[in-house]
């Protein structure tokens, strides 16, 4: 795999990107007769939202060499992302399941030794090599594996480079190391995304400005509240933004799609106001989608690179 480019892209997007089975019609697995593939990852996205947008985006991650791996790239690349990273012939591509349940969207994830658990610091130079204006990565990318872990560190490392990092908790993931390394994560890196959920669980805080005080170093938190909406600190100024009104269908990816419109809107140079306004928008789209992120626009609607890949 390969994203060299001369000239400096906007966001690099770090992280594991997985096959996606969702069955359909949406029924459990034990009654699906036909899957609907799919992929999904944080980091991509993330990615796809802001090549939908019409900036330039790369993916770097490590996928396997299989049939797998192989779609993942072909669909981010349909979607304008420019594609990173390496293969690992010894190891699979990850999967996940997505089931609509009763109780609701139950994930199961079979990615226990994948090639994305591989990313280590030695993938580093080829994202610096794309010079990106802005880097953005995740507490599930830490937490896969012990040289990811020195990755994700590494990028959030200070320099010319705005550090994005989504907390992105996990209790699966991360049951054996507690609150204080994604803590310490995000207390390196320049915006900070954070479920307020996710704070009380993790660091027991239980208000925006309790989570405020633990990341006082961030230039910028972003404090999601669920359907009491989402909390921007800059500084010493704050802003408030209602939860999108839209009926639920499921709600995995919207936490990225919130991260990919406030990134979008810092990348445009939009006020803080705006950057809230895109992220709750984008994120009401995914809302009421069963797939990690919802069907391309039509063509000519946004003028986005995936509208360009498309027609080329």
């Amino acid at each position: 795999m390969s994203a060299e480019r001369d000239d400096p892209v906007d966001a690099a997007c770090v992280g594991e990107t997985m096959a996606l089975l969702i069955p359909e019609p949406p029924v459990s697995g034990a009654d699906a007769a036909t899957f609907r593939r799919d992929i999904g990852g944080a980091e991509s996205n993330v990615a796809i939202h802001l090549a939908r947008a019409g900036h330039r985006v790369t993916w770097h991650g490590v996928l396997g060499d299989d049939g797998f791996g192989e779609y993942v790239a072909r669909r981010l690349t349909a979607e304008g992302v420019a594609v990173g990273g390496r293969t690992d012939p010894a190891r699979p591509t990850g999967l996940y399941l997505k089931e609509l349940r009763s109780q609701g969207t139950q994930v199961r994830y079979y990615r226990a030794g994948s090639a994305g658990s591989t990313l280590a610091e030695v993938d580093a130079p080829a994202i610096w090599r794309q010079r990106p204006r802005l880097v953005h990565t995740t507490g599930i990318t830490a937490a896969l594996s012990e040289s990811a872990l020195d990755l994700v560190t590494a990028l959030l490392a200070p320099g010319d480079t705005l550090r994005s990092f989504d907390v992105n908790y996990r209790p699966a993931l991360h049951e054996n190391t507690g609150g204080e390394p994604l803590l310490t994560l995000a207390r390196r890196a320049d915006v900070v995304f954070c479920g307020l959920d996710e704070a009380q669980a993790l660091w027991q805080a239980d208000t925006v400005e309790d989570v405020r005080s633990l990341i006082a170093d961030a230039e910028v938190l972003v404090v999601k509240q669920g359907k009491h909406g989402a909390t921007a600190f800059r500084g010493d100024q704050r802003w408030h933004h209602p939860a999108p009104e839209v009926a639920v269908v499921e709600p995995v990816g919207a936490g990225d799609a919130f991260a990919a419109g406030f990134l979008q809107g810092l990348l445009a140079d939009e006020a803080i106001p705006g950057c809230l306004a895109t992220a709750s928008r984008l994120a009401g789209t995914v809302l009421g989608t069963v797939g990690d992120i919802p069907a391309p626009p039509a063509p000519g609607v946004t003028g986005s690179c995936h509208d360009r890949a498309q027609a080329s």
